[in-house]
């Protein structure tokens, strides 16, 4: 029998309820639990489907997917909410990460004249003006995205301003982190961080399993080695074999594709 705390009855309206084990839970199959089916086909109790949800928001997901193989689709946060049952300590959690995720995820972040929110709309240039204190400091007022000080020098730029110390974290950490060997693929050795080449988000690798990585921001799948698109990457070799090109060299620029 389920020990789960949070369960479906008969009297739950407006959810397509049914017996059949679970999708996402493979211990799930008591024939005796109701179960809802979700809008992507699959079908999950409450607990498990919790669960699921946040472990993919401790993995700082800012779309919640269903997890079995070849779905991927997008769960709605209020789909979410109703088939988990969730509770309202559970609402307010879900509600402050995926809120935290998705403000960091589109370039919106406060500006240190008024603390006022602001978004960045070309995320080439790290120059951002905020209209705000433009207009009530009667001068075009204009933020470094990077160091959050006053902007200085000339612009646009994607590297840095001209305030001391205007450096991006995610480039040291790029350029500074350890070597690591992946002995499942031939022990080659690469660094063991990248950015992902669609979106940019810092992956550290854990030298186990293959070399390909699928990202969790952006859920597109590329070779850590060779930082290639995957299906492109297995053309010239496999999972578990060097790439054809060899290991890329460290990245100094961090791909934006998505704002």
């Amino acid at each position: 029998m389920s020990h789960n705390l949070k369960k479906f009855t008969p009297y739950d309206k407006g959810i397509k309820l049914v017996t059949t084990p679970s999708d996402i839970d493979p211990s799930d199959d008591d024939p005796d639990v109701l179960r809802a089916v979700l809008s992507c086909g699959h079908v999950a109790e409450p607990e498990s489907l919790t669960s699921c949800c946040k472990v993919q928001l401790e993995k700082k997901q800012t779309q919640l997917r269903c997890p079995v193989r070849l779905c991927n689709k997008v769960w709605p946060y209020k789909e979410i909410r109703k088939l988990a049952k969730l509770t309202a300590e559970e609402q307010q959690y879900f509600e402050e990460k995926l809120g935290e995720y998705v403000t960091h995820s589109r370039g919106i972040k406060e500006c240190p004249g008024c603390h006022i929110f602001v978004e960045r709309i070309d995320t080439s240039n790290l120059c951002v003006e905020c209209a705000l204190c433009s207009a009530t400091q009667g001068r075009v007022y204009e933020f470094c995205w990077q160091c959050d000080r006053e902007w200085k020098g000339t612009r646009p730029r994607a590297d840095r301003c001209d305030n001391l110390g205007c450096v991006s974290r995610d480039l040291e950490l790029l350029r500074y982190c350890k070597r690591i060997t992946l002995s499942s693929v031939q022990n080659i050795k690469c660094p063991s961080m990248r950015a992902c080449p669609t979106c940019g988000t810092l992956i550290e690798h854990n030298t186990e399993n293959c070399k390909m990585i699928l990202c969790f921001q952006c859920n597109i799948e590329f070779c850590f080695l060779c930082l290639k698109p995957s299906e492109e990457c297995l053309q010239t070799s496999t999972h578990f074999v060097k790439c054809s090109d060899g290991v890329a060299p460290r990245q100094t620029t961090i791909p934006r594709h998505f704002s």
